[in-house]
């Protein structure tokens, strides 16, 4: 009975350790309002574990060409709701590479390629969404 348990409450804990990524047709903030993207500051090999740690809410129509300083190059997974799209550039005020996500769900911004040799996993400074 006591590995019954034991085995129970392992598996609970592993599971409250697992991220998941919303489901980009149910993107929404604390409040219950439509969010145009969130944007996380950890990914993982394995996609469940992906979408961990802080995030970072775009709201429609949001302009941020200078990403707060404590987001600069710590984006490495987002999500992006049905119906918007998401523009990012490598540096503030809109300048350097630039790429654009629609809706969905990116799991590990390391896989996004940026040019040849780089991709997108912490290098977004500045983004810009839209529904």
């Amino acid at each position: 009975m006591k590995v019954m348990i034991a085995l129970l409450l392992s598996t609970l804990c592993f599971e409250v350790l697992n991220a998941q990524c919303p489901e980009p047709s149910a993107l929404k903030d604390a409040d219950g309002m439509k969010l145009c993207a969130r944007m996380f500051e950890d990914s993982h090999y394995y996609y469940e574990q992906s979408c961990g740690g802080e995030y970072l809410d775009a709201y429609p129509g949001e302009d941020v060409p200078i990403i707060p300083l404590r987001w600069n190059n710590r984006i490495s997974s987002l999500v992006v709701s049905r119906g918007c799209s998401l523009t990012v550039w490598k540096y503030t005020k809109k300048r350097g590479s630039k790429s654009k996500f629609n809706a969905g769900i990116k799991y590990r911004l390391k896989e996004t390629m940026q040019g040849l040799l780089g991709n997108w996993e912490n290098d977004i400074s500045g983004y810009y969404c839209v529904c």
